[in-house]
């Protein structure tokens, strides 16, 4: 069997998120005993402050959904050291956008007297995170795209949008969709292209096209691969500020070397259409582990000097089960504050990709915000 590196279950657009989705690894195995929970945070400010655009340092820098099933690993992932389940969110960045609308978002402004309210406001919905387009609506999306990176725009900030509707989507599995083929696929790229507009944005494109490519032919695979390339080479044509990441799965999946090489075939080694990897999305493996995957998969793709990788923290902080549990796990934490400033060469930063609290469908519906999740991941 084969762990995910995240599931996105799309359930129509609500506020909060252009669709609600449902990102999981995964696992044959049973769940995990929960763990010890992750030391108490401070409280953080609710408002981050306006910032300087985006640019990209060639020196050490700072910045839901996937498949259904994926190679396991060979071992265990190893547990967290004690700093990584210390460094837990403690401020909120002050470059990365937060949209306005979310569902925990929601859920803050009408849940004002419950207990949980504000360990919940402050450590989540406080944060930055990415917005997902995960349905396939080829007349609204430029608007969809540019009501996000234009409302980034007017504050200075830099939005992370997730494009999530290539063809063959999750193999079939629970995030199952996406654009009837790859014809429709290019022109609703061009279409969300058109919606990134002129400043700062980050593009994480398609969770799990490359990593979970293994369930398509070597023609269908091909194919896929010349779109994901064009794809980027659509969005940096139509911003040459977007910055576009590819897939690059995460630690407990593809060996480094198999990895670079579809990415390569992608298009993620050319700066033409790409600016690096992003890896970890919607699932739980330390940062530690990632640092270094994410640096042996850069030096494998062999690319140019100024490709870097980007990490999802949302849900690590305490490491991955080590039974493999995918589905709303135990005793996970929240992980790193999501920032442009990570302070380790050749990653560009720390992204909460996969929105804490949005279940994986163990812990309530599937891609729908859980408060009682939400609770436990940030207490």
């Amino acid at each position: 069997m084969v762990v995910a590196a995240s599931v996105v279950v799309a359930v129509g657009t609500v506020t909060g998120m252009m669709s609600a989705l449902d990102d999981r690894g995964r696992s044959d195995q049973a769940r995990t005993p929960e763990v010890t929970r992750s030391p108490s945070l401070e409280p953080l400010p609710l408002v981050p402050s306006p910032s300087p655009s985006l640019t990209k340092s060639p020196s050490p820098t700072s910045a839901s959904p996937t498949p259904k099933k994926k190679p396991a690993p060979k071992s265990p992932t190893p547990w967290p050291t004690r700093t990584e389940r210390k460094q837990q969110p403690a401020v909120v960045s002050a470059r990365l956008y937060r949209h306005p609308d979310s569902q925990v978002l929601d859920w803050v402004r009408d849940n004002a007297g419950d207990p949980r309210h504000a360990v919940i406001a402050s450590r989540i919905a406080a944060q930055p995170a990415a917005v997902w387009f995960a349905d396939f609506t080829p007349d609204t999306i430029a608007a969809r795209v540019r009501a996000v990176t234009s409302g980034g725009s007017a504050l200075g900030r830099v939005p992370v949008v997730v494009p999530y509707a290539i063809p063959g989507r999750d193999c079939g599995g629970y995030s199952e969709g996406g654009a009837p083929d790859l014809d429709a696929y290019d022109a609703w790229i061009d279409r969300f292209a058109a919606g990134l507009g002129s400043g700062d944005v980050i593009v994480i494109l398609e969770p799990d096209s490359v990593a979970q490519s293994e369930c398509l032919s070597a023609g269908e695979r091909a194919d896929r691969f010349a779109s994901l390339a064009r794809a980027g080479r659509a969005f940096k044509a139509a911003n040459p500020r977007a910055r576009v990441y590819y897939d690059a799965g995460h630690s407990g999946w593809n060996a480094p070397g198999k990895q670079a090489g579809w990415l390569k075939q992608a298009g993620a080694a050319s700066a033409a259409s790409s600016d690096g990897i992003f890896s970890n999305v919607s699932n739980f493996h330390a940062t530690t582990d990632e640092l270094v995957y994410d640096r042996q998969v850069l030096d494998a793709l062999d690319g140019p000097a100024s490709l870097g990788a980007v990490i999802d923290t949302s849900r690590n902080g305490a490491g991955a089960p080590a039974d493999g549990e995918w589905c709303d796990p135990a005793g996970r934490r929240l992980g790193r504050a999501p920032t442009l400033s990570t302070g380790e060469a050749r990653i560009d930063a720390y992204l909460w990709v996969k929105l804490p609290g949005e279940s994986d469908g163990c812990k309530g519906r599937p891609g729908t915000f859980t408060a009682s999740y939400a609770y436990d991941l940030a207490r």
